[in-house]
């Protein structure tokens, strides 16, 4: 009897333990271990109430529409999305790719807006798209056809939808339902009104037109994709190969002319907009001024040395420059233009002293003064309040691991910070900048969202998450583990940061995997939740692994001089800086320096290659996601931002490919990559396939049939998690 006890002590312990272990199952299963904090928050224009998307508790990728109604304090379901539509939606091609594009995922609602006036919400779903007018019971749908109308937005006044349909423009009167075209000249290579594949995936402008704020006009481009190369590239399904053509306009080839034009809404009437002699630039941006007469664009040249601010006047049709922007290396774009009422001044950030801050100009493009200033870089302007004289911004003002709300005053003067807990803050304002909701979270904690006070002062709680005994993370939340940050410095002194998770038992020494990104535009070392890849990391450390992070020069919120080295030189500093970081495991007591492995995706891919190409001394196995292998593959507006162009640049573009190093693979290595990749395509990874095999040096591969660039879904996520996972296990554990 006791010996029965004793194991059925030992069981239930047993148990006990397992189920308290993360594993890679659990990171995808609902409901999700970050809890359920809402996404895309927006306060409404009146001020009165909290809109969000929410998962399912059954189902967290199923969104619904939700509200929080600040007098009252309720929060309600507005929209259940199972109730309006098919979960199974079968998304069109182009809307695949949006989503792609803007990094949406989940299905049901995955996106809404409110109307100007704060009276009336409008959500896509299904490829048709429903409005709810508050104080009226439930949704009308709009549009209900066969067609997968994208890019659906409601004019500024509220009386219009707009679309794309069939390449495209439309508007519909919503109390009359009559539609207009506003283009017809769409089809083919011709797209009206519509993105180009690069104003998408490199320089965040998802759209191809822009209402006046009367509604009187509206401007749109035309896009005739003749000039861009097609490659016929294949996609490779589970049962099927389709063979696609697309327009894919790689570094060095030709882009898609473009052409900007305005409509009278009433008349039809149409003016084109003189983009200049030189028709090989890229139109960056597009926004109207106050007055309905203004229209300014952003004009970029093909080397994106020099961005130009100018100003077109519809009634007139007289044009000018409002200011420049000049690099030696390339100008970054950026969304804070913003127009203060009355059309006198607005507010522009700018890298002009090396590091991204905010100015203030005159309406002839005349510097008024420099609002911020300092060794650090301001992220986004998120409110002006015009009647108190404030502009509230994000930034990095007191460390680049964290993002802060700030307040400066339009006469400018000091700096105050508004956001109180130290981690990572996103941050959505009322209209009037009254009020704003609080996404925040640390290294250590899944977001909580609350609602504040333009001061800070916190208002309520929308959603606290807290971690306790309720909270799906809290049985794992006893074997977590918090990671350390640190600072290294480079032999020509310059500072690094890093993040290192260490396992508990350290009386032996432990392999350690390097993740990465590297590249520009992104950074890995924050004090934010980490989401599935962070979870992913915690398994790795239950699991003996310490794993480490260092952001290289090139990577973001660093200021300009920071990003430069990488200037047609891409794959030569990045990878000097992660040895440095491979350098500092190997001085580590507890860090076996024969057994560090490297892993990234994407950019992150690229430089797991480079790594274990060129630094075979360091790392012993890699893990190639998606990976780059020759820029020459890759698209203009990226490619030649920071490589030059390689009808020009043939050293440049020789000396940053993957493949004069590759016979210098001495580790194990494994390249994963979705075979329906339309943005890293999948010959990146073919091409390399080959070349080892020409070498005959062995290699592993995983390739996903009909899978995109961000290789999603739950169940192809546990099995690309799992195969990381076993191929470090097999290469690195003792």
């Amino acid at each position: 009897m006791k010996k029965a006890l004793m194991i059925g002590a030992m069981m239930m312990l047993s148990s006990a333990v397992s189920a308290n272990t993360l594993t890679i199952e659990r990171i995808f299963e609902s409901p999700s271990l970050e809890g359920n904090a809402p996404r895309n928050l927006k306060v409404s224009p009146d001020g009165q109430r909290v809109t969000f998307l929410k998962g399912k508790e059954t189902d967290y990728d199923q969104l619904d529409l939700w509200e929080y109604h600040i007098a009252s304090g309720t929060t309600r379901m507005l929209f259940d999305s199972a109730d309006l539509a098919a979960t199974d939606e079968e998304l069109s091609d182009e809307e695949k790719a949006r989503r792609e594009r803007m990094r949406l995922s989940g299905s049901g609602i995955v996106s809404y807006e409110w109307s100007q006036d704060g009276s009336a919400l409008l959500f896509p779903l299904g490829g048709d798209v429903y409005y709810h007018k508050l104080g009226e019971k439930g949704a009308k749908q709009l549009l209900d056809t066969d067609t997968f109308e994208t890019d659906i937005r409601l004019s500024p006044q509220g009386n219009f939808i707009s679309f794309i349909r069939d390449q495209n423009l439309y508007i519909k009167n919503i109390k009359t339902g009559k539609e207009q075209a506003i283009t017809t000249e769409g089809g083919g290579p011709v797209k009206m009104g519509m993105a180009e594949f690069v104003a998408q995936e490199e320089m965040g402008r998802m759209t191809g037109y822009w209402w006046a704020n009367d509604e009187s006009h509206i401007a749109f481009t035309k896009v005739d994709e003749t000039p861009v190369d097609i490659i016929t590239r294949s996609e490779i399904y589970a049962n099927e190969i389709k063979m696609i053509e697309q327009r894919y306009p790689m570094a060095g080839t030709a882009n898609v002319d473009i052409a900007l034009a305005v409509q009278n809404i009433d008349t039809g009437k149409r003016q084109w907009v003189d983009l200049g002699k030189d028709k090989d630039i890229y139109l960056a941006r597009v926004d109207w001024m106050p007055d309905n007469q203004t229209l300014t664009y952003q004009w970029q040249t093909r080397d994106q040395q020099k961005l130009a601010l100018k100003a077109y006047n519809i009634a007139t049709q007289d044009q000018r420059v409002l200011l420049t922007e000049n690099s030696d290396t390339w100008v970054n774009l950026h969304d804070d233009l913003t127009f203060l009422a009355g059309g006198e001044q607005f507010i522009w950030a700018s890298e002009r002293d090396g590091y991204k801050h905010l100015y203030l100009f005159d309406k002839t493009g005349s510097l008024i003064r420099q609002l911020t200033s300092g060794d650090w870089v301001v992220e986004a302007v998120e409110a002006v309040d015009e009647k108190n004289g404030k502009v509230y911004f994000t930034g990095r003002k007191d460390t680049p691991l964290e993002s802060h709300l700030y307040q400066v005053g339009i006469k400018g003067g000091e700096i105050s910070r508004i956001s109180k807990r130290e981690g990572y803050h996103h941050v959505s304002f009322a209209k009037d900048a009254s009020i704003y909701v609080d996404q925040f979270s640390t290294a250590n904690h899944p977001a909580q969202v609350s609602l504040h006070q333009s001061s800070g002062q916190q208002i309520t709680w929308l959603e606290e998450n807290k971690v306790d005994e309720n909270h799906p993370l809290s049985p794992y939340m006893e074997n977590w583990h918090e990671p350390e940050f640190g600072t290294l410095t480079t032999a020509d002194n310059t500072t690094l940061h890093y993040r290192l998770y260490k396992p508990d038992n350290l009386q032996q020494k432990h392999p350690a995997i390097v993740y990465l990104y590297g590249g520009p535009h992104a950074q890995m070392v924050t004090n934010s939740w980490g989401g599935n890849r962070g979870l992913l990391m915690q398994y790795w450390v239950s699991q003996g692994y310490v794993v480490f992070t260092i952001d290289n020069r090139g990577s973001n919120y660093r200021g300009k001089a920071f990003e430069d080295p990488i200037y047609k030189k891409m794959g030569t500093v990045e990878v000097d800086d992660q040895v440095t970081g491979a350098k500092f495991l190997q001085s580590l007591p507890y860090v076996d320096g024969e057994r560090i492995g490297v892993h990234g995706h994407s950019y992150g891919g690229y430089m797991t290659l480079m790594t274990m190409f060129k630094a075979p001394d360091y790392f012993k196995a890699g893990v190639s996601g998606a990976p780059v292998t020759d820029w020459r593959l890759y698209d203009t507006h990226y490619t030649e931002r920071y490589m030059g162009n390689p009808q020009t640049d043939e050293k440049a573009y020789t000396d940053s490919s993957v493949f004069p190093y590759a016979s210098d693979l001495q580790g194990d290595l494994l390249i994963y990559h979705g075979m329906a990749d339309d943005n890293v395509l999948f010959t990146h990874s073919t091409r390399l396939y080959k070349h080892l095999q020409d070498e005959a040096i062995t290699f592993d591969t995983m390739d996903y049939p009909g899978k995109k660039h961000s290789i999603r879904g739950k169940q192809t996520g546990i099995h690309l998690y799992k195969t990381i996972t076993n191929f470090f296990n097999r290469t690195l554990q003792p």
